[in-house]
Order: C-alpha cells, then structure tokens, then sequence
C-alpha cells in the first residue's frame, strides 16, 4: 500500500468531521442490487466508519477492516455491536470466512491490481455481492469553481484521484467496472449513481480539502498557504455536487 494511501491517519478527527457521509438510497441501491437478505459484510478500508455505520445501522454483521491505527481509532469510537474492526490492509485478508457482501467505500483505489479480484471473490458466499462506491465532491458553481482552481494552481495542478487503470473521465462505464467486467470471477456488473447536492460553509469546505490525499502529499507550509489562498476567494457557503458512483457485481458460482 502507498504512502500516499496511508497519508489519511494525520487527519483521521478532521476525515470523520468535514467528510459527507453515506444516504440511505445507498444501501437501499446495494440491497436490491443483491435481491435477498445480506447479513454479513466486509469492509475494506473503513477509515473512520462512514458507510460502516450505515451498513450496520441497517443490521447487517460487518467486519471493518482498515490499515491505519489514527483511522481505525477514530472508527472505534462509534461503532456499534454488530461491528468487528480489524487492523489489516485488503491485502493480508486471507482468513477463510466468506461474506454475503464485500464493499469498499473511496478506498479501492488504494488497493493494489495485483490479485484484487481473486482476493475479492475468494472472501465472497458463491453469488455474493461486491460493491465499490465513492466519488469527488466537487464546487457546483463553475464560477467559485474555476477561481479555487485558480487559487490553487501554484501548490496543485489538480486535487484529484486518476482512475487506476487510465479510464477517460466521460466513458460510460467507469472504473472499477471496467475491471470488473474483464473478470471470469463475477458478472452482472452494473454501475449506478446517487445524486447528492450538499451546501457547507467556507471552513468546512477548506477542512475536506485538509483531507484530501494530494494536499496531504504537500510539504506543510505549502499546503497552509494552499489552504489560505483558496479561502480567500471562496464565499461564505459554497453548493458541492457529491454524486456517488457505486459499482456492483456478483460472484459467479463455482
């Protein structure tokens, strides 16, 4: 796993405080996704138990895994019973016991290609169901948007995620389902969106931005005078698009 992708337990407090978290249509999107009862769930790269606490607040069992102890510390303190937390990355997961649903919310990305799938399907029930969901938050107004580009332009050429395997921002199908679809191991690959339109206040903007990888990645002078630029040309509430792109497929039968 990168550095980069261990780079969040630095901000772990400010990840579980200024992150928008996960709507019901999410899970209610998965549940009928997989067409009967799920009662058991594996988490990759919980954090700090954003979708964890909307899974098992709907009773599902979930094992929440997550490889940063500053995250993980963080997802202890408000899970509930039906939640087991594991210290592991996705790569060391190799325990036997199988689920009705292995998911990753804005993790999977973090994970490395080489064996993903095959480690996916292997901790899925025959006909279990995987999902991925996550998406940038993004300014709604183009206007506000171009001058924090602007504002951010000499520290960051973009605060953005690439996809991993080179997949054009517009493709119809994105990743991980064009991966998924390449796979003998699952079928039934869909891709679906829930839309989410949230306002915040300028602070609260400039503290998700705290928990962005590539501001984590800037020397800390640089990433404060990042910060201090972007504030001064933002409004005092700003309007975000938080669409999530949710990804799904089911493990073929042996």
């Amino acid at each position: 796993m990168s550095a980069r992708a261990l780079s969040f337990g630095s901000t772990a407090e400010a990840y579980e405080r200024f992150r928008p978290g996960y709507p019901k249509e999410l899970f209610d999107l998965v549940m009928t996704y997989a067409g009967r009862p799920v009662r058991t769930a594996l988490e990759i790269g919980a954090g700090t138990g954003k979708a964890t606490r909307l899974f098992a607040d709907q009773g599902v069992t979930i094992t929440a895994t997550e490889p940063d102890a500053a995250m993980l510390a963080e997802l202890n303190k408000t899970v509930p019973p039906n939640v087991t937390t594991v210290r592991a990355a996705f790569e060391d997961l190799w325990s036997g016991e199988t689920y009705g649903l292995v998911y990753a919310a804005a993790a999977l990305h973090w994970t490395r290609p080489e064996g993903r799938w095959s480690r996916a399907a292997a901790l899925l029930e025959p006909e279990g169901v995987f999902a991925s969901f996550g998406g940038q938050v993004q300014l709604a107004d183009p206007a506000v948007a171009e001058a924090v580009r602007a504002a951010r332009a000499p520290f960051l050429e973009s605060d953005e995620v690439p996809s991993p395997d080179g997949t054009a921002p517009g493709a119809e199908m994105q990743w991980p389902g064009t991966e998924l679809q390449q796979s003998p191991l699952f079928l039934d690959v869909q891709q679906a969106v829930v839309k989410r339109r949230l306002t915040m206040s300028a602070p609260d903007y400039v503290g998700y931005l705290s928990t962005v990888s590539a501001y984590l990645q800037l020397p800390p002078p640089k990433r404060q005078q990042a910060y201090n630029a972007i504030t001064r040309v933002l409004p005092e509430r700003v309007e975000i698009s938080a669409d999530i792109i949710a990804h799904l497929a089911r493990r073929r039968s042996e």
